[in-house]
Parts: C-alpha cells; structure tokens; sequence
C-alpha cells in the first residue's frame, strides 16, 4: 500500500494553527519568538506553542518548531535557552539548517525529533545520507529539484529517511533562500528572517558619470522585474507528487492570511484524498485549482519539478499580487430556529451581495444576501464595520471557522 503523505501546512499565529488543522493539515510548523525564519509573523510564545500543540494532538496532528536562521556566535547560547524554554510545549519536531545547531540539539534533547531544513541546501542523496546517519528524522529537500532528481534521492537513502519538499508558494530568486541581496540592500538579513524582498522590485540601470539618469533594465522586451518570480503551485500534478516518494507536502506561507491558509490547505487535501479513493482511475479535478486562483497570488508555476526553468517562469511585466477575492467574514456561530448566520465582519458586503462560503468540509456553498441584521436585530442594508458581527438568514447551516468570500470589488 502506497503511503499518504503529509500535508503540512504553516501556521505564522495561534489562530493559524487551528484554522490549518481545521482545513485538513496533517502537520504545522510554527516559528518561536527567536530563531525563525520569519520575523514578519506574528510566531509564538510558549504559552501559545503550548496551546497549540494540545490542539493539534487532540485531532492526531503534528507541530514542528523552526529553528533555521544561519546563526553567528552570538546565536548559540541564545538557541540552548530558546530550545530549553520552549521543549515544554511537547512539539514533534525542530526544523534545523545549522550543523552546529544540530548538534547542540542532539546534546540538549536527544529523543527531539529534526528535521533538516530546505535552507540547507540538499540536493543530492549522499547530502541526505549523511544528515540520516547522524540522526535526523528528515530532510527537506531545496527547491531546486527535479522529479528525476528526488526519486534518485528517495532510491539512493534508507527507507527510514523522510523526504519533504515545498510544492506550492512563494518561490525565492536565490538558491534555497540563501540570499544576500536583501542584508546588502536594506540592512535586513533574508537568512535572520527578516528579508525585504528587494528581488521583486522594478530596477534601473545608473552609468557612474551620468548620475539621474536612469535606463531601463532588461531581461527580455517584456519588462524589468528581472528577478520576480511566479509563485509554485503543483496541485495539478498531485499524482505525481504522490507517486514520486515524498513524504510530506510542504506548503509555503507562514506570514500569509488565514483565508490564504483555509483556501490552499483545503484544496490540497481535498486533491490528495481523491487521489486515495482510486489511484488508478484519479483524474484531476479542475475546481482544485480555481479554488487557489481565489486567494492573493502571483501567477503560478511548477518551479524545478520538471526540469529547470526558463524565462518564461519569472513575472517581467509587476510585481503585484493578483486579487480577484475577498475575505469578507469567518463565520462565528449558526441558529438553527432563526436560520440566522453570525459572520464577524472583514471587508464590507451589502444587502444583495453574492457570496460564497468555504467550509472546511464539502464544496463551497453560494448565497445571495437577502437579510441580515446587526447585533442588536436591527436590518442592515450594508455591513462595514469590521470586527463586529453580522447576522445572515441562510437555510444551509454553516460551521464555525467557514470563510464568507466575494468578488474584490476594484
């Protein structure tokens, strides 16, 4: 019996955690307050790790703590604090890149599971050998790899080494996200976790003694974001994915909206357990991926996967997102006798809106907005306060968490 990966899933805050596992994540991997690769996220204390974790343990899941910034001296008893103060909370695994870090690990916790991070830049199976041999669980392959590249890998390491890989986000410009650009640039190091993605931004060329004169840079006719890539997104070849001995499915994005981390999730997961009904008759189902096409994105791409990209992977034309939908509100509650929906308002909506509800089970549910009242029973015409909550008659009952999204108004 082939095995079902795991769907993995980031989780930048508390509440993202729960809204990943409620959408069907198998696995999270969070950041602490230091040594994350994301300062941007909003990350946890150990109250909050604590909580978390008994939350996903509660439903079967797993949660990994990352620890992977490339550190200096000055990192290293800081991190021996870090891991101490933080063991407590009963996570299932640190992820890593530091040599030095993992073996530091290994003296402090040696049962704690590690999983050896993409920063470390493994992309060949003697590399993954020997992190498995001095004990890690896993390695998370760069995202600079081919199909034909880790199926040699999982051929060539003992069965008991798991492989993960990135297969849908944000794609970095630089090898693994070992970048300097951003340090030399802002003063911000990508390898601390706080980049400033200075690789999207539009450049000019400067001739040193013509100084305000500004020449556009070209890659090709079509425009200069020469370093801005498209966004990975694999959900159309899951069977291949499936098929290739990953696993775990990682899935980009901790500073990202819980809509984003509902929408992604639950595609994902609702695509690999089809493929499990019946792998031989799967046939990938299109609304797989209009659903993703719902949430903030760049244009996608399948990265490396099927051999290296050319040009036509980057975006030369902006660095914008695309936003065709909204998170207007999360459901908060339903009352079967009044038939009334209690949604804690986002973006404004209107009496006569069309929307669409995501459920964490099932297809997404539409509804045209005939009545709603605010908190006190008075009828709204328009519902622009955010936080607070409005009531929508609806006859489908709707669990708590569900996203109500629309159109994006322009």
């Amino acid at each position: 019996m082939m095995k079902k990966p795991e769907l993995l899933a980031p989780a930048g805050s508390l509440n993202k955690l729960k809204i990943a596992i409620t959408y069907g994540a198998d696995a999270v991997y969070v950041g602490g307050e230091e040594f994350s690769l994301r300062v941007a996220a909003e990350n946890f204390s150990p109250e909050e790790l604590c909580e978390g974790v008994k939350f996903a343990h509660e439903r079967g899941k797993k949660v990994y703590l990352t620890a992977n910034i490339i550190p200096h001296n000055s990192d290293i008893a800081q991190y021996e604090e870090f891991l101490k103060k933080y063991m407590e909370a009963g996570f299932d695994a640190v992820i890593l890149s530091d040599l030095g870090m993992f073996q530091l690990t290994r003296e402090i916790a040696p049962n704690l599971e590690i999983h050896v991070s993409t920063q470390a830049n493994n992309v060949n199976f003697k590399s993954a050998e020997s992190w498995y041999k001095m004990g890690a669980k896993r390695v998370i392959l760069a995202r600079e790899m081919s199909f034909d590249e880790i199926a040699e890998i999982r051929e060539k390491t003992p069965e008991g080494l798991e492989l993960e890989a990135f297969v849908h986000g944000a794609m970095c410009i630089s090898y693994s996200g070992r970048c300097l650009l951003s340090n030399y640039m802002t003063n911000r190091d990508s390898n601390l976790g706080a980049c400033s993605h200075p690789c999207r931004w539009k450049y000019h060329l400067v001739e040193e003694t013509r100084p305000g004169e500004y020449m556009p840079v070209f890659e090709n006719e079509r425009g200069t974001f020469i370093y801005n890539s498209k966004d990975l997104c694999m959900i159309e070849h899951i069977d291949k994915l499936i098929e290739s001995g990953l696993d775990s499915f990682k899935i980009e994005g901790r500073v990202k909206t819980e809509y984003y981390l509902a929408t992604v999730v639950k595609a994902y997961r609702d695509a690999i357990d089809k493929y499990f009904e019946d792998p031989d008759g799967f046939e990938f189902d299109l609304k797989w991926l209009e659903e993703i096409k719902k949430v903030s994105h760049r244009d996608y791409t399948t990265g490396f996967f099927f051999g290296k990209p050319d040009g036509n992977e980057q975006n030369y034309e902006t660095s914008s997102y695309i936003r065709n939908y909204e998170l207007l509100g999360i459901v908060d509650g339903y009352d079967e006798e009044t038939k009334l929906l209690s949604v804690v308002q986002k973006n404004r909506f209107f009496k006569g809106s069309e929307v669409e509800f995501l459920r964490p089970d099932g297809d997404f549910v539409k509804h045209k907005i005939e009545y709603m009242e605010d908190e006190n029973g008075e009828e709204l015409e328009v519902a622009n306060r955010p936080q607070s909550v409005a009531k929508i008659r609806i006859d489908t009952s709707l669990v708590p968490n569900s996203m109500m999204r629309g159109v994006r108004e322009n």
